[in-house]
């Protein structure tokens, strides 16, 4: 039986070279069009998480400051070429992992926790802002794909929602930073002023949380809402909107379909042959859940799936603001923007009506 020794000296010096050559290739091909990317937004995520720890930036969450540094870094020195692949690959494999790991914060027990009543309201609001809106953009000429941006992150969970919609209609990058930063306004507005109304409303502790779990944008934001008016109402809160959130699933899935048969009658009439999107990521975001659900998981483990869960969104929110284009933004013009302050106005009062009335 020949020796490995001897096999390898029968191999052809050329072919070994060959062979090294080509694999040397590959890893400057990786590094040249994947790292340097990655460098970057990682380096815009790290800015965006010390920038939440300076005073008067605490009330935005690091995936916003993200965003918004990466549209200044984008739009005043201008993004690198060889960096455009990374940041593709941080925008949409990052973003779609993180989703999944949001599994990681809910449980079905949870849910079950704010009453049958509760969640009946959370998923009322959340049918009726998002047609609504829907609606309303296709009335005002708000762009379809735009106006499904908007009225999911009003409707679902802010940023997390947009990400994951956009992901399945395949809207433009300007068009989900958009989203993202109008969104972001009218939650600000709602984390700061709905604890200021909840004595005028005559609002206890446990309506004003499910109030602001089902009306408020982004999960940071009910959070920081929630707890202003007291511990109970911050945990009821946190509650509710972690069931807006595990509604991201059907809605996702949804709108995979819409689009999927959008794509499947475009083939029909000029055979591209493009695949439609197909909403894996959603599937796993329930499986985790279900998971979280059965298995007790560790404090430990939870709380390091939670920091790699912002720590990748961030990163993704980075990325999107590193290609978006102002002066694309800027020819959207100002109703898109005020859709969306629709939509927040809709969402509040539709939600205190039914938290005055059924809750």
């Amino acid at each position: 039986m020949p020796s490995a020794a001897s096999i390898t000296n029968d191999i052809p010096k050329s072919t070994i070279s060959a062979d090294l050559a080509a694999s040397r290739k590959r890893l400057d091909s990786v590094w040249n069009g994947v790292i340097p990317g990655i460098v970057l937004v990682a380096m815009i995520t790290a800015v965006a998480f010390s920038a939440h720890n300076v005073s008067g930036f605490a009330l935005f969450s690091p995936m916003i400051l993200a965003v918004v540094a990466g549209m200044v870094y984008s739009n005043v020195l201008g993004t690198p070429a060889h960096a455009k692949a990374g940041i593709a690959f941080s925008q949409k494999r990052l973003l779609r992992f993180a989703i999944v790991l949001l599994g990681f914060q809910l449980t079905l027990g949870q849910v079950v926790s704010i009453g049958a009543g509760g969640v009946g309201i959370v998923a009322a609001t959340l049918g009726a802002t998002f047609v609504f809106t829907i609606t309303l953009g296709r009335l005002i000429g708000v762009d379809r794909k735009l106006a499904q941006l908007i009225a999911a992150g009003t409707s679902i969970c802010g940023a997390s929602a947009i990400v994951a919609t956009n992901i399945v209609t395949g809207a433009r990058d300007e068009d989900a930073t958009y989203a993202v930063a109008s969104i972001t306004l009218f939650g600000t507005v709602a984390m700061l002023g709905f604890p200021l109304l909840a004595p005028l409303l005559g609002l206890d502790q446990h309506a004003f949380g499910l109030w602001a779990g089902a009306s408020i944008h982004e999960v940071a934001q009910v959070i920081g809402a929630g707890f202003q008016n007291g511990t109970q109402s911050g945990e009821i809160a946190t509650v509710a909107k972690l069931t807006r959130v595990a509604m991201l699933a059907p809605v996702v899935i949804a709108l995979g379909l819409m689009a999927r048969r959008k794509m499947s009658g475009d083939q029909s009439n000029d055979q591209s042959g493009a695949r439609p999107p197909m909403p894996w990521f959603v599937a796993a975001f329930v499986a985790v859940v279900a998971l979280n659900s059965l298995v007790t998981v560790p404090v430990e483990v939870k709380a390091a799936m939670a920091l790699a869960t912002t720590i990748m969104l961030t990163m993704g929110l980075a990325a999107m603001g590193l290609q978006a284009d102002i002066s694309q933004l800027r020819s959207r013009g100002l109703r898109p923007l005020a859709l969306a302050f629709s939509a927040f106005l809709f969402i509040g009062c539709f939600s205190l009506m039914l938290v005055k009335f059924v809750g």
